[in-house]
């Protein structure tokens, strides 16, 4: 799973504002702005599903929107992605959310069953194809992309390339999620595959490459959920992991320069993250003004400030990141759909080939 899913599902509700000025502060942020803001007004709220405020800087994103359009509220829960889909499969006759937000592979699930709606949100058009429905169904917002997060203390040499981690100095160092039950192990082999000269239509480098490194004895285990416990305590040597999950390590949660956060050479692997409108949700203009202030500049640049890539890759990185989301072109997007279609066969590869040695 991309994202833990609750056992609790509850809903929070921010505090309404006191005024309703319906004036923006400065200019319009695109042609159309202040009147989308009037008639969101009408509404008065945005019922955004799946957008827990610890994750992915989405608690400062409802801030900034909040005090940008005065008189807006926002409703919002923390269900996860599969989870969320069945909320709106369930609710579709009479649909609760206005928006919701998750990793795109379910994206592409709730557009197969006629659960949301077309909208092309701000900066569409600089969001690449593969990232995108045609029509806006759903649509990229971030991405998650694929690192090395070394402990430096447990770490002599610290590995720059897919090529380094077959070194016999990591043997027993790594630790990466299984492929078959984890979203995020799924991006991993994607990843390697990328790293090892393969693409979406080949993905036998990337078996090739993983067997390799699991023969050389250099992977310590495999999960079926996230190490971040583990690799925090100091049990895991180098994470074949998230990059976001690493500078959360390093400056919430005390790890510092004991931890870098290395985006292999070669090449590695964006994971999008998608949001949509959804079909005949109960407020339809505040939809669409959440959606584009999301894709503006300021909501982008509150993505970077939670250590997730925005998907429009020239967005200004806040200095509150600088030098740590560095610029990576040989960051690779996932096309979703191929890696559906081919799931089974290299969950089948993987198993036979790759787990089997060592």
């Amino acid at each position: 799973m991309f994202k833990k899913i609750t056992s609790a599902i509850a809903f929070s509700l921010l505090l309404p504002s006191m005024t309703h000025a319906t004036e923006l502060p400065g200019t319009e942020l695109y042609p159309g702005e202040a009147k989308l803001y009037e008639a969101a007004l009408e509404e008065g709220l945005v019922v955004s599903f799946d957008t827990g405020p610890t994750w992915a800087n989405w608690g400062t994103m409802f801030k900034r929107f909040k005090e940008r359009y005065q008189g807006m509220d926002i409703v919002y829960n923390d269900l996860g992605s599969a989870a969320t889909v069945v909320a709106l499969d369930k609710a579709k006759r009479r649909p609760q959310a206005d928006t919701a937000y998750y990793f795109a592979a379910s994206g592409i699930d709730a557009a197969n069953k006629g659960l949301t709606a077309d909208f092309r949100p701000l900066h569409a058009d600089k969001i690449p194809p593969v990232f995108q429905h045609e029509t806006g169904q759903w649509f990229t917002i971030h991405t998650l992309n694929m690192a090395f997060l070394v402990n430096k203390k447990l770490v002599d040499n610290v590995p720059e390339s897919w090529a380094d981690l077959l070194k016999p100095e990591y043997r027993n160092s790594i630790v990466y999620q299984d492929p078959r039950s984890t979203g995020q192990g799924q991006v991993v082999v994607l990843a390697a595959n990328f790293g090892a000269g393969g693409d979406m239509d080949n993905f036998e480098p990337g078996i090739e490459y993983l067997a390799k490194l699991h023969g050389n004895g250099n992977v310590l285990r495999v999960t079926g959920t996230t190490p971040y416990a583990q690799f925090l305590k100091g049990e895991i040597p180098i994470w074949i992991g998230y990059e976001n999950d690493g500078f959360k390590a390093m400056v919430n949660d005390g790890m510092q320069e004991d931890i870098a956060v290395i985006i292999p050479k070669e090449a590695s692997a964006a994971a999008p993250y998608a949001i949509s409108k959804v079909k005949n949700g109960p407020n339809p203009n505040a939809a669409e003004l959440w959606l584009n202030y999301i894709m503006s500049s300021e909501g982008q640049q509150t993505f970077a400030e939670g250590f997730v890539r925005p998907v429009l890759t020239d967005t200004p990185m806040p200095q509150s990141v600088a030098g740590k989301l560095k610029a990576a072109p040989q960051i690779q997007p996932v096309d979703l759909l191929k890696a559906g279609k081919n799931k089974a066969q290299i969950d089948d590869a993987w198993t036979q080939r790759v787990l089997t040695q060592g």
